[in-house]
């Protein structure tokens, strides 16, 4: 579910307060914005988190369960500016990240947005082009690191390191019979479909032909759309199936607007790589960033749910923080 921050910054606060309108004073929101945040957050969570007494909220036994863990979330999530602006506030200088397009569009935003708050004085331009471009930007050199999907191409001037793994599954619309099937079974589900498919130069579109290609006879491609929203959107209006990663789905899954299937039959993980020049020589806050996304390889151990949950991904990024400063270096 996408709890947000906020939403359990204005829980706590109403918690602490017992009334929307002290806590939209104590946070300098309106009181619209505390009850509807609070409403969404119920909603999300399948029912009340108080009870009512005239104007006063009280907690009931599932608030006050959730409290502590609230706002354990909150301070780990503050602990970052804190923590890491203390041990780094004079580090300065410019970073050019450049990715392709599903780990620029789901992923770095929010480590660029966590370095940001840690780092104010560096300024960072990350920019999205499909994974050929990237590395012509890198040999060009016009970005200093890229954070790639598709395979690398092995040029001589460049050099690629694993970075993490995703995995890439099969969406269809709600309407589709598939959506009432958990798996796509490649020998059984494959034929008479229609296919809505990433534009050929993406590396999405690069990968699922490599693990598909024992099939790709039975694969009708009735569309080719060059980025992942626009194709969440055409499965949804029922123009066909789909193949994308799971790090880009977890908002039309969790409301139903899509089906996510896991694939059957063949093993859709993927490697997603970090590409530099041979010849790059990292600056501090270069250095420093590349250090910060490599908490994502720890991400992938505690089962991805951090990738598809911007307020548990924060929550890694302060122990990542906090752990860096018991231990410098």
């Amino acid at each position: 579910m996408s709890i947000t921050l906020r939403q359990l910054e204005i829980f706590i606060a109403v918690a602490e307060t017992a009334q929307v309108t002290k806590a939209s004073k104590k946070l300098f929101v309106t009181q619209s914005a505390v009850s509807m945040a609070l409403a969404e957050l119920e909603n999300q969570l399948g029912g009340p988190l108080y009870d009512r007494h005239g104007r006063s909220l009280v907690l009931n036994a599932r608030g006050r369960y959730l409290l502590p863990l609230a706002k354990e979330i909150a301070e780990q999530v503050n602990g970052i500016e804190s923590t890491m602006t203390e041990r780094n506030d004079s580090l300065e200088g410019q970073i050019n990240v450049v990715a392709s397009t599903t780990l620029g569009n789901y992923i770095l935003p929010y480590l660029v947005g966590a370095f940001k708050r840690a780092h104010p004085r560096v300024h960072i331009n990350l920019l999205v082009y499909n994974t050929s471009e990237c590395e012509k930007m890198l040999l060009a050199g016009s970005s200093d690191i890229a954070y790639v999907e598709g395979l690398p191409s092995h040029n001589e001037d460049l050099q690629a390191r694993p970075w993490f793994r995703d995995e890439l599954v099969v969406l269809c619309g709600p309407s589709d019979p598939l959506s009432h099937k958990d798996v796509f079974d490649v020998k059984s589900d494959i034929r008479n479909k229609k296919w809505v498919m990433r534009e050929k130069t993406s590396g999405t579109a690069a990968i699922f032909r490599e693990k598909f290609k024992n099939y790709l006879d039975d694969i009708n491609i009735v569309m080719e759309i060059g980025h992942p929203e626009a194709i969440k959107r055409a499965v949804e209006s029922g123009a066909g199936i789909a193949c994308l990663s799971n790090l880009c789905l977890a908002r039309e899954v969790e409301h139903g607007w899509i089906k996510s299937l896991k694939v059957k039959g063949i093993d859709m993980r993927r490697q997603l790589q970090v590409i530099m020049r041979k010849d790059k020589v990292l600056s501090p806050p270069l250095t420093e960033f590349t250090s910060l996304c490599n908490i994502m390889s720890v991400c992938t151990q505690e089962e991805r749910t951090c990738l598809s949950s911007p307020w548990r991904l924060q929550s890694l990024l302060a122990r990542h923080s906090a752990g860096r400063m018991r231990h410098p270096g």
